[in-house]
């Protein structure tokens, strides 16, 4: 029986305010909470409270036949729970059902994985700790973001305690082999690999309101019969897209609410059909092979690799400039220090800086700055007022040495 596993990424990012060289040593507010405020509250009203009553609904009339997957990042829970409570609600509720199963990845949705295992594993187990604290169940399945990849990373996950680990099905790691299929990981034999089917999964998440599109408009009819297609060559169909695709990226206009209603009937249609979590795909299927996967892979655009974040000069410099700090934070125990060094980690941070698409970003998320150049300069500005504040505690904590004479005393009588 194959089965449809639908996994929805949940992310908003802290924005950097516009900082610069004079603000330096003067102000330490980094972030602009006007415009979060903003994105965030438009965000739930659009998408996160309308999406996840479609899902609670649809849970509630399917009675357990209908399930799906939810990764959360730590940035995206602060700033519900900073601006936007209710759609933390709306979450615990629909976990309160059983048929959501919430998918674990790195708090700051970082790229942490690249430069410090330590802080990688750090990150992953708070986030595990904090969904487990929130919806009741200790996540089994991880992804990374923007479903980064390679064989370490499985390996590191496996260590972690994983069972599931989601990746882009790019075609340079299949060839001839079928997304649609349980793997193993090389480097981890007992994690098992669920790959993303990139043409179901763009055909809803980026060409659904495409009017030059061939197939608009799509219906969840049209949808469903290319997954029944897929019938005699598929064990496990993965779509794992933005959350934003319903209601941000696709207006409601658009009719994406309507083909997620309608999706669930149109796929049970077929009695041989189901739908599954990756949790429960890693245990109703046996894996087809083992997948090696040395170089970086991701969902990003067409190239599927790391440019998106680390394609120029600028990129790198910022990212590994903040790496640079990674064990001196830790040592420095600043609970304030790691607060906004988590939060400078966030990939979307660097992300503005790329130059790939300088003239066609992404309408759902834009960039708060003019151009990748004002993104880099506010970036390294910041950096470089967090670093004067390392300098200033590490300077408090400087231990005097046993060694030297203390200060002349003097003694009277």
């Amino acid at each position: 029986m194959p089965a449809l596993c639908l996994c929805f990424t949940i992310h908003e990012p802290y924005q950097l305010r516009r900082y610069t060289v004079f603000d330096m040593g003067q102000s330490s507010v980094y972030e602009d909470d006007d415009r979060n405020c903003e994105a965030v509250l438009r965000a739930a009203r659009l998408c996160y409270l309308p999406a996840c009553e479609m899902l609670l609904k649809l849970v509630r009339r399917f009675e357990g036949a209908f399930v799906v997957s939810l990764c959360v990042s730590g940035t995206a829970l602060d700033l519900f729970e900073q601006y936007a409570p209710e759609v933390t609600e709306s979450l615990c509720a629909l976990a309160a059902t059983g048929c959501v199963e919430f998918v674990a990845e790195t708090a700051p949705h970082s790229l942490a994985f690249l430069y410090s295992r330590q802080e990688f594993d750090r990150q992953v187990q708070a986030q595990a700790a904090r969904l487990k604290k929130l919806f009741g169940v200790k996540p089994v399945t991880f992804k990374h973001t923007e479903c980064v990849y390679n064989n370490d990373l499985a390996a590191a996950v496996a260590e972690l305690g994983f069972k599931a680990v989601l990746a882009e099905g790019t075609d340079q790691v299949l060839g001839w082999r079928s997304a649609n299929y349980l793997y193993q990981p090389v480097s981890a034999p007992e994690l098992g690999l669920l790959l993303r089917n990139t043409s179901l999964s763009n055909d809803m998440g980026l060409r659904f309101s495409d009017t030059a599109w061939p197939a608009w408009p799509l219906t969840a009819d049209t949808f469903a019969s290319w997954c029944h297609g897929l019938a005699d060559s598929a064990d496990v169909i993965n779509i794992i897209n933005d959350y934003h695709v319903f209601g941000l990226r696709h207006s409601r206009e658009s009719g994406i609410f309507d083909f997620l209603e309608a999706l669930p009937e149109a796929l049970l249609a077929r009695k041989d059909f189901h739908f599954a979590t990756p949790a429960m795909a890693v245990k109703q299927f046996k894996p087809v092979g083992k997948m090696d996967i040395p170089q970086f892979i991701s969902w990003e655009d067409e190239s599927g690799d790391l440019t998106a974040w680390l394609g120029n000069d600028m990129q790198k410099d910022a990212i590994h400039a903040l790496y640079a700090l990674a064990s001196r934070v830790a040592r420095s125990g600043s609970d304030e220090l790691r607060h906004d060094f988590d939060r400078l980690q966030t990939a979307d941070h660097f992300r503005h800086m790329s130059t790939k698409w300088f003239s066609s970003e992404a309408p759902d998320r834009p960039s708060p700055f003019g151009s990748p150049y004002d993104a880099y300069i506010t970036f390294m500005n910041v950096l470089a007022d967090f670093e004067m504040r390392l300098k200033a505690i590490e300077e408090q904590q400087k231990v005097p040495d046993p060694a030297k004479p203390g200060p002349a005393t003097s003694r009277t009588g």
